[in-house]
């Protein structure tokens, strides 16, 4: 069992004020412990954590390419697996990368059942390069690259449920977790990480900076993500549901509100017929997880 008093991802790295993945960095290792290697890729976590020559990570990191970690972990896993070794072997990647770039890679890993674990910080864009909108950016949301206007609410495709297309390529442990509650971000990798087989985890981690609201509140947004229902914390064990955070619903108005990436909704005037297909969303994800108290 890790020792989650030790600290294995140090401050003083050049992560924005109140960011979100720096947290979820945090605790990730918390669960893994000493004993990991991690593998990165391309990405804010890589830029604000590793600029040469300094680092905040305390274990052997290793970062290639923006498509390819889920690769080159399968190369460092069957390497060590090959003189005996036992360490364990974490992604740390980004939403642009999982979701879009590195997906081949990653199915590729998954398929052929590499004993590593994949972790991907999902803060909705591209927030390293520019905002630009990824295939975990929600409907509605105005990025860089689907920017909100007279001809445009903002992004027009779901957000990609990539727990599921893992849990179907057979993984043993899948899993969801926010970085409002950073026990669970722990508890949920120390489990991956003692599960064989190639495991999963998604970390909501809002972006102040990307999402467009007060660092302060940080913790306040990825509470309401899940009160909304457009966020769900959950386990998967061999393709089944095992687990569900059960939360007391709120309209999603409350979260929108708080980010201007969804201003364009309510100013000048409220667009209600907008609000309701996000409404709907989050109902829809209310009842196949169960997760009203």
């Amino acid at each position: 069992m890790a020792d989650k008093s030790v600290e294995l991802f140090e401050p003083g790295h050049r992560a924005c004020g109140a960011c979100g993945p720096a947290l979820a960095a945090r605790h990730i290792m918390k669960g893994s412990g000493p004993n990991t290697i991690v593998v990165a890729s391309t990405g804010c976590m890589e830029v604000f954590s590793t600029p040469y020559p300094e680092t905040a990570w305390k274990v052997p990191w290793i970062h290639s390419l923006f498509e390819n970690a889920a690769s080159v972990a399968s190369g460092v896993e069957a390497a060590l697996k090959k003189q005996g070794r036992d360490e364990h072997i974490i992604c740390i990647c980004g939403d642009g990368a999982t979701f879009d770039i590195g997906t081949m890679c990653i199915s590729g890993a998954f398929e052929r059942g590499h004993n590593i674990t994949y972790i991907c910080y999902d803060n909705e864009a591209y927030m390293n390069t520019g905002i630009q909108r990824s295939g975990a950016t929600p409907y509605d949301a105005s990025t860089t690259t689907s920017p909100a206007g007279v001809h445009s609410y903002g992004n027009k495709t779901m957000k990609k449920d990539m727990p599921a297309i893992l849990a179907a390529h057979g993984s043993p442990y899948v899993a969801t977790c926010s970085i409002a509650y950073p026990n669970d971000i722990a508890k949920k990798v120390e489990r991956a990480v003692n599960t064989p087989g190639a495991c999963y985890i998604q970390i909501h981690a809002p972006c102040c900076t990307g999402w467009g609201f007060d660092g302060a509140v940080t913790i306040d947004i990825a509470k309401m993500a899940l009160q909304s229902g457009l966020w769900v914390n959950y386990e998967m064990v061999d393709g089944v549901v095992e687990k569900v955070k059960k939360v007391k619903r709120k309209p999603v108005d409350e979260y929108l509100l708080e980010q201007k990436r969804f201003r364009h909704l309510f100013k000048p005037t409220r667009i209600e017929e907008e609000i309701a297909k996000i409404q709907a969303i989050a109902d829809a994800n209310a009842a196949k997880f169960g997760i009203d108290i």
